[in-house]
């Protein structure tokens, strides 16, 4: 591409000193205004096709990794992505901003004691170019000894006109298979229909679209009506990207599971 995009401003080069002495030759002692800058125009455009080749050519897009604990049992943690350190001394229901990564098909993720630097669990993960991902640490519930990292691909466009998206991920094995709700203010729970049903620990949920209103997030055990969450109400106003992860509750029975919300996109 380089040496035929070269050999064509050489061209030019040469039509352009052509025009000037034919131009001369007639009595005139200058090119006229329009063929100097249509010479000029070409030669231009050439020299910036060729800087603008060269760019695409070298450039990689970064992967934007965020990071979000999910997991009780686990201490505080740090928590590293390609050896970088993307979130240092935290806690469950900690979500990080997102940062910039190189693309990988085995990027390592190491999340360690904060306190000591014990590693707790280790993984190769896929981050793929100019996407967003989400990495959640989360564990079984009852081994204080066994993590799990988790890594999804988020959203990067907003949600339609006055429409919201969630996505849910459950991570409460005290808890097992779910139901969702979004229930409108002025609805009951009997009159609203499940976004997500029978959601199965591990799984995911979504992104599930709807009309963005005031809502509350109910859920419950898959196939009965009695809470095992409920939220504040929501006030959505169109656009809003959500992740919600659903983990059981550390310290209460009451309510058994708890969420954190991570912000996708506004």
């Amino acid at each position: 591409m380089r040496e035929s995009r070269v050999c064509m401003e050489c061209a030019n080069a040469r039509d352009l000193d052509s025009m000037l002495k034919t131009d001369y030759a007639k009595g005139r002692g200058r090119m006229k205004l329009c063929s100097l800058a249509a010479a000029v125009g070409v030669s231009l455009a050439l020299a910036m096709g060729l800087s603008a080749c060269q760019n695409v050519q070298g450039f990689s897009q970064p992967s934007l990794v965020r990071v979000i604990d999910a997991s009780f049992i686990a201490p505080a943690v740090n928590i590293f992505v390609e050896n970088t350190l993307f979130a240092g001394n935290v806690g469950e229901g900690f979500v990080s901003g997102y940062g910039t990564v190189s693309p990988s098909l085995n990027a390592p993720v190491k999340v360690t004691e904060a306190q000591g630097g014990t590693a707790l669990v280790t993984a190769a993960v896929t981050l793929n170019a100019g996407a967003q991902h989400s990495v959640f640490l989360t564990d079984n519930g009852a081994s204080p000894t066994q993590y799990i990292v988790t890594v999804l691909e988020d959203a990067q466009t907003a949600a339609a006109s006055g429409h919201s998206e969630f996505r849910f991920l459950n991570q409460a094995p005290r808890t097992g298979a779910l139901d969702v709700y979004m229930v409108p203010a002025g609805t009951t729970l009997a009159n609203t229909i499940p976004l997500c049903t029978d959601l199965a620990v591990g799984a995911t949920c979504g992104y599930v679209s709807f009309a963005s209103q005031t809502v509350t997030m109910v859920i419950v055990p898959t196939g009965q009506t009695t809470p095992k969450f409920t939220s504040t109400p929501l006030a959505l106003t169109g656009g809003e990207v959500r992740t919600v992860v659903i983990v059981d509750s550390q310290l209460t029975s009451d309510p058994p599971v708890s969420v954190v919300i991570a912000k996708d996109v506004d």
